[in-house]
């Protein structure tokens, strides 16, 4: 089953240019113009990705991001302003997984699309060797195969992002791993490595969510200006 790819965009000629080359690809496509019909798009159809641009007239893609994250972990694209760092940065806090700067190539949605659902699909499907499918460390506990993370016994809601850094992170235990190799990992595009933000957001948004401080780090230590790591136990 191809699939099914959310685009909510008041610029029709940017939607329709989107859902041209996704379809290109043999994606499902769902556009709409307006917040309010692809809220209930969201509520009625299993959906693989969503691309929100942060300007629609009845609702930001920021409050859209958000009611998605209440129920699903499937990835975020947000299309913002050029050069307008603070969406950025504001569509990462609240769960987005990646964002567009306007205008851009539909070559590189295209790109930044696969590379989304490739990471998606592969925490969402079944696994061979069952010995590494679950990490633990501290009270801290990973399933791969199921795309569940555990904190003292209780689920910890990550999207596909915070779920891959951190599990390269528990992989590399003991070792600092670049902001650059993280990078390289769950992209695997070289432009990524020329963004500023994307992986600090990320790692702020995992602290959060696993009660860790950047001062008093329980898990996630920063070793400033060399990348992240935590320690073996």
């Amino acid at each position: 089953m191809p699939d099914r790819i959310l685009i909510v965009d008041d610029e029709t000629e940017i939607a329709d240019l989107i859902e041209t080359y996704l379809k290109n690809e043999n994606y499902t496509v769902f556009k709409f113009y307006t917040a309010a019909e692809a809220l209930e798009c969201i509520r009625t159809t299993d959906l693989d990705l969503a691309i929100l641009d942060v300007m629609l007239p009845d609702m930001n893609g920021f409050a859209v991001c958000q009611k998605i994250r209440e129920h699903y972990t499937y990835p975020v694209i947000m299309l913002t302003a050029k050069d307008a760092e603070t969406d950025k940065i504001t569509g990462l806090t609240l769960g987005a997984d990646d964002y567009i700067t306007k205008p851009f190539h539909p070559l590189e949605m295209v790109a930044r699309v696969k590379s989304q659902l490739r990471r998606y699909k592969k925490y969402n499907s079944p696994r061979q060797d069952e010995a590494e499918d679950v990490i633990r460390h501290a009270d801290l506990t990973m399933d791969v195969k199921k795309h569940e993370c555990l904190l003292g016994g209780r689920p910890v809601a990550l999207t596909p992002t915070e779920f891959s850094i951190l599990q390269i992170l528990l992989e590399n235990r003991g070792n600092v791993v670049s902001g650059e190799e993280l990078f390289h990992k769950i992209w695997k595009d070289e432009y990524y490595v020329k963004s500023n933000n994307t992986i600090t957001v990320h790692i702020r948004r995992l602290r959060e969510k696993l009660n860790d401080t950047l001062e008093n780090p329980k898990y996630i230590r920063t070793v400033w200006g060399v990348g992240y790591k935590i320690e073996e136990r």
